[in-house]
């Protein structure tokens, strides 16, 4: 026999004989409280494992008393399968059909429905309530479920209830155990000798002994002693299995039903969440912006908010997205089903799925908040659409494995298999440092630093392109995916370096007549005087032209690689540095003998010390010499 992470779970109105036929399923009495004992109801949920066949699975059985719905949706929220179950002398009841439109909210997909205490009555009476079921189950996920009548007294059709229902579980998948480990709480004892017990159905991931848990939002935190899925001892829980964890560093006084076991720092509690939601098509609903509500997901309830977020009405029976706030802190994760009940009169009005948690309320009149919403709305139907969604929403435009992971609620070892698919089809392109972009990002990106260095030729036509520091300025990117973007433009072509800066190809330097001559002049000056440069003064004096003209002049000659900047208001021609460093270095390897002393160097050049120590300085800045003392170097 195999344990599988599936379980079933019973639904339908009270009395209806939910607890005696999992006793007859599983030999297990799942009331355990003495007032369910008392009066022959179920109050709270009752776990007990089922052999069907060479499997084991979960069952769940849940109070059908409408008092007791919360309890009802805490257990109903973590099966995959349900047994529907309908008293034969009764019918279909109130609690029949809400129980029904619970299962639906919550996304249940198999179901086997039980036609309990046919003993009570007619062979007759057994076959009008089967019709009416059928016509009830007409349009709902049951409605091609086969129907048992059965008797927990007599154990009459016991048999062909069990083979449909192993025929059920066969069709059901399991539940994938690669999220992140989460187990809402569903109660809390201390056992003498090994403390705390958590007990509940896991919702995503697994979890081993050893692993550390956090209790949210309480925050307490413990070691797994022990684990029990399905009252056997095991060494891992997976997600859908029924289990009880032992924590005990965790004081059981401190645990609540809807709080949360979890590991790592992948979840946060929270009070908004953006939710899809979908309302019953009861004649007195009516969803009002600011409604108040009973708000159930997990085993959590709570009075909660409801926002509309996409029109000013919500029509019965469509999806709409809306935004709810909690009274208390949740812990809820995207796909995590909900419920919500109205206040007065109390009964079931809709539900959904979560599509992510916030730290604030979103405009209706926001566009583009409301787009993004209904963008990651839409990308849940899949790992793959999700991932891409987290990446591209993310406001760098990029994001690490990590960030993806925390986002998407999924292992980081999973978050990258799917990356691979991903960049495998060119949907996500990796950048440097191991970062992640969407294809139509780094287009944008792409575009809009062609089009600021289109923008910078336009400006400043006489330059031969921009400086990357201004570029990154302008940009406003982050530097290592600028320089990953930046990257990918020269690698294609659609950029090019021209003399130590960017510009697109097929740019060509434009100048207008009288400023092309002072350039020439002003370069033929410096060209004269190599190693004694004029100042912009003196070029101003000799000109005849105002000193600014001189220093944008000196400024573009800069920007074409003919003069260059020593120091503040100091510029040499480049021949003169060329010049000055062919003999530093003819000087260091004769007679200085392996090194050039500073007072050597201006009659090497022949100048005087106000241009030599500059210029020796700058040999220094870039590289070319190395200072010890007042003695120079070669470097490298």
């Amino acid at each position: 026999m195999s344990q599988i992470n599936i379980t079933l779970g019973t639904a339908g109105h009270v009395d209806h004989g939910k607890t005696s036929l999992v006793k007859c399923l599983t030999g297990c009495e799942t009331d355990r409280l003495k007032q369910e004992k008392e009066r022959g109801m179920s109050i709270e949920l009752g776990f007990a494992p089922c052999t069907l066949g060479n499997l084991e699975v979960g069952i769940v059985d849940v109070p059908g008393h409408e008092h007791f719905i919360k309890t009802m949706v805490a257990g109903a929220t973590g099966i995959d399968g349900v047994i529907f179950l309908v008293a034969a002398d009764d019918g279909i009841m109130p609690q029949t059909r809400e129980h029904l439109d619970i299962l639906t909210l919550l996304g249940i997909g198999h179901g086997v429905v039980a036609l309990t205490k046919i003993d009570m009555v007619s062979p007759e009476r057994v076959n009008r309530v089967s019709d009416e079921i059928r016509e009830f189950l007409q349009g709902t996920f049951l409605q091609d479920s086969p129907i048992c009548p059965v008797s927990s007294v007599t154990g009459e059709g016991f048999d062909a209830f069990y083979g449909c229902l192993m025929e059920m579980v066969k069709t059901i998948r399991p539940k994938p155990a690669d999220g992140i480990f989460r187990q809402p709480v569903e109660r809390a004892f201390s056992v003498k000798g090994f403390g705390t017990v958590i007990s509940g159905i896991p919702c995503a991931g697994q979890a081993r002994v050893g692993d550390e848990v956090t209790l949210l939002p309480e925050g307490s935190k413990s070691r797994i002693k022990a684990i029990q899925v399905y009252g056997k001892t095991s060494d891992v829980v997976q997600n859908g299995q029924c289990a009880a964890l032992n924590v005990p560093q965790i004081d059981h006084q401190v645990v609540q039903r809807g709080q949360v076991l979890t590991v790592g720092d992948y979840f946060e509690p929270q009070r908004w969440f953006l939710v899809s939601l979908r309302i019953l098509p009861l004649d007195t609903n009516r969803i009002r912006n600011g409604m108040e509500i009973k708000f159930h997901t997990g085993t959590a309830e709570t009075p909660a908010t409801l926002y509309l977020l996409e029109s000013e009405d919500a029509a019965v029976g469509a999806e709409t997205l809306m935004q709810i706030r909690t009274e208390h802190l949740l812990v809820a994760g995207p796909r995590d089903r909900f419920i919500i009940r109205s206040l007065s009169p109390v009964r079931t009005i809709g539900g959904g799925y979560i599509v992510r948690g916030s730290h604030h309320k979103l405009k209706r009149t926001d566009t583009a908040a409301v787009q993004d919403a209904r963008r990651c709305a839409e990308s849940l139907v899949n790992e793959q659409d999700f991932i891409a969604y987290a990446i591209r929403s993310n406001p760098a435009g990029a994001a690490r494995i990590r960030d993806i992971a925390c986002q998407v609620k999924m292992l980081p070892t999973a978050v990258q298999q799917v990356l691979d698919d991903l960049r495998q089809s060119g949907l996500i392109l990796a950048l440097a440092d191991g970062l992640f972009a969407h294809s139509d990002t780094v287009s944008q990106f792409e575009k809009l630093l062609c089009g600021c260095i289109g923008q910078y030729h336009a400006a400043f036509p006489e330059t031969p392109g921009i400086e990357l520091s201004v570029l990154l300025e302008q940009s406003g990117l982050d530097k290592t995916i600028f320089d990953a973007i930046i990257a990918r433009l020269l690698e294609q072509g659609r950029i090019i370096t021209r003399k130590d800066r960017l510009s697109l190809p097929g740019f060509v330097e434009q100048f207008k007549s009288p400023e092309a001559r002072l350039m020439g002049q002003v370069e033929s000056l410096f060209r004269q005087n190599l190693f004694s440069p004029p100042s912009s003064e003196d070029l101003a004096a000799f000109l005849k032209v105002h000193v600014s003209q001189i220093e944008k002049t000196i400024k573009l000659l800069c920007d074409q690689k003919q003069l260059c900047r020593v120091e503040p208001g100091m510029y040499f021609h480049v021949d003169a540095i060329d010049q000055a460093k062919q003999r530093i270095a003819d000087h260091v390897k004769t007679e200085g003998q392996g090194r050039l002393e500073s007072v050597d160097f201006k009659y090497l050049i022949d100048t005087t010390r106000k241009f030599a120590i500059p210029l020796l300085d700058y040999m220094d800045k870039i590289g070319f010499t190395r200072r010890v003392g007042n003695t120079r170097y070669l470097k490298g």
